[in-house]
């Protein structure tokens, strides 16, 4: 059953153009508001390591987006506070995300921020100021079923900045307690309305690459952070191998590689190969023709399911393995108490350990995992 709510409404403030929206939008229905940044990340802290930028600015939860985010609630005329997270962020993020990349995994920053730290303190936070329900610049709508007791989570209007992918893990909780304004509206119109309440960031580009890995080359990142750490990458070099198992080169370590990746392989081909496997025992990593980068399966595990309660028997479904990638017709079952396996109706490329597989049926999201 639908909760009541209170006035007051804490607002996930990034500095971006879509949450200052969202507090403009929201301050205009006559809410009370507060706003919240979460200061997730020293961008200064790795800077003038080898690799890394002396300076990093204009990007997402740095110190000019604190500044923007301050400036849109001064001009809103609404209490702002900033709430440090690094030391948590470092733990549930940046950490698993190293971690991930050793392991020949390829993880997903953005989705462990949501799941581990962001809704989970922002709702904890709302709390302590009197708000019963956040808000944030997500593109996703959510509503309440009342003939399946259960908070959905939907596609948005534009389906071009959707962002449910990166919510699958949200829990009933969370998705009552949460407010996506932006869910009806495009990239566009939401500029306008920014422009229309006269906010200097209406303009503003949006952020495209991960927040703690500043030009995007992670590998850079982790030799730069372990440094930091007092720590050494440890040692997996080993072989290159083809599908039929012939050797055909040596890497450095399997942290450079991800499935279906071409560039930076180390071996010369008459045709293109691509990132097949990469095994952490063994060190090897396969690869292969295009053809060969495809599978029909994938098994997925910490499953956390949104618009039903749990799996029964098979559910067709359509399964998104990557943020750019369109979803794709597949049939779900269980094969553990907490696994499934998505078999395709037609192969798909580059199914990657360490991703999310999140799972819709029409505009709902039925759950997600990640893929083993």
């Amino acid at each position: 059953m639908p909760l009541r709510f209170n006035n007051t409404i804490a607002v996930a403030m990034s500095g971006g153009v879509d949450s200052s929206t969202v507090a403009a939008m929201l301050r205009d229905e006559g809410y009370e508001l507060v706003g919240l940044t979460l200061q997730l990340w020293n961008q200064r802290r790795l800077a003038g390591k080898e690799g890394m930028p002396e300076q990093v600015q204009g990007r997402c939860c740095s110190l000019d987006d604190v500044y923007d985010a301050r400036r849109v609630a001064e001009a809103l005329e609404i209490p702002y506070y900033v709430v440090n997270e690094q030391e948590r962020f470092e733990q549930d993020v940046v950490r698993p995300f190293v971690s991930e990349y050793l392991a020949g995994r390829t993880p997903i920053p953005c989705s462990l921020c949501n799941n581990h730290l962001k809704f989970d303190q922002l709702l904890v936070r709302a709390r302590q100021i009197g708000a019963d329900r956040i808000a944030t610049g997500h593109y996703a709508r959510n509503e309440y079923d009342p003939a399946r007791d259960r908070w959905i989570l939907k596609r948005p209007a534009d389906t071009s900045k959707d962002q449910t992918y990166f919510l699958f893990g949200l829990t009933q909780e969370q998705l009552s307690r949460t407010l996506f304004p932006l869910g009806g509206y495009t990239k566009p119109q939401v500029r306008e309305i920014a422009a229309q309440h006269a906010l200097a960031i209406a303009v503003k580009p949006d952020s495209q690459e991960i927040c703690f890995v500043p030009g995007g080359d992670y590998k850079q990142f982790i030799d730069a952070y372990l440094e930091e750490q007092g720590e050494t990458i440890p040692d997996t070099a080993g072989e290159l191998v083809s599908t039929s198992g012939e050797v055909i080169g040596r890497h450095t370590g399997i942290h450079n590689f991800t499935i279906g990746q071409r560039k930076g392989l180390g071996v010369s081909s008459p045709n293109p190969l691509y990132v097949i496997q990469i095994d952490h025992d063994s060190h090897r990593v396969t690869v292969g023709a295009d053809a060969e980068a495809t599978t029909r399966t994938l098994r997925a595990g910490q499953l956390n399911w949104i618009s039903i309660a749990k799996l029964d028997g098979e559910m067709r479904v359509r399964a998104k393995i990557r943020h750019r990638h369109e979803p794709a017709s597949a049939t779900l079952r269980m094969t553990g108490p907490d696994e499934v396996e998505a078999v395709f109706d037609e192969p798909q490329r580059a199914v990657t350990p360490g991703q999310a597989a999140v799972f819709f049926d029409g505009e709902e999201v039925v759950g997600g995992g990640w893929i083993l």
